[in-house]
C-alpha cells in the first residue's frame, strides 16, 4: 500500500460546494483505504494498491459522476509532499509573507508555468523551482490574489494539472 496526498483543483470557489463528509463517502468505495480529509479546501490522504496515474483517473472520474463538475486532481506520495514542504526556502509561518507551493502532475505544465512566471515583468514574488513536480512562492500577506503568480496558477490552462497549496497546508498533509 502506498499513502498518498489527493489535492483537488477548485472546489469550494466559483459555485462547486463539496462537503469534506461528503467527498470521503464518495472516495470510501474506492480501490482504498484510510480515506481522510484534511481542511475543508480539498486535500484528502488515503491509502491504496494502485498507481498514482490510475489512481488519478479514477478519482476524477468518481468525483464528475457524483458531484457533477469537471474534476481534476493532483496525486502525490505523503513522502514526496514531505519532501517538497521540507525544501521549500520560505519560512511557514511568516508574518508578512505567505509560502505557497504549486503542485503539477505535468511537469511541462509546470515548465509552462516557470515560464510565464519569468516573463511576468516584474514579478512581484519570489519563485523558486523545487523540481519537476513543484514551484514554490511568495505572497504579502493580504494581497496573494493579487500577485502575478496567483493569476497566473489561476490561468484555465493549468487547471488540469496543478494546484496550489500554502507551505502550512502541506506540512500537515506531509506528516499523515
Amino acid at each position: 500500500m502506498t499513502r498518498y496526498a489527493v489535492f483537488l483543483r477548485g472546489i469550494n470557489v466559483n459555485g462547486i460546494n463539496i462537503n469534506m463528509a461528503d467527498l470521503r463517502t464518495a472516495l470510501e468505495p474506492l480501490p482504498v483505504e484510510n480515506v481522510r480529509t484534511i481542511l475543508a479546501s480539498g486535500n484528502v490522504v488515503l491509502d491504496s494498491h494502485l498507481p498514482g496515474s490510475e489512481l488519478k483517473a479514477t478519482i476524477e472520474s468518481t468525483l464528475r459522476t457524483r458531484f457533477g463538475y469537471d474534476a481534476w486532481v493532483v496525486i502525490m506520495t505523503t513522502h514526496r509532499v514531505a519532501e517538497l514542504a521540507a525544501a521549500c526556502p520560505y519560512p511557514a509561518d511568516d508574518p508578512t509573507t505567505h509560502a505557497y507551493i504549486t503542485l503539477a502532475s505535468d511537469a511541462s505544465a509546470l515548465d509552462a508555468l516557470g515560464a510565464a512566471a519569468a516573463a511576468a515583468q516584474p514579478l512581484d514574488v519570489s519563485v523558486v523551482r523545487l523540481g519537476p513536480d513543484a514551484i514554490a512562492w511568495t505572497a504579502p500577506v493580504g494581497a496573494t490574489l493579487e500577485t502575478a503568480m496567483s493569476k497566473l496558477t489561476g490561468a484555465a490552462r493549468y487547471k488540469r494539472s496543478t494546484t496550489t497549496r500554502n507551505l502550512r497546508t502541506l506540512l500537515r498533509i506531509g506528516g499523515a
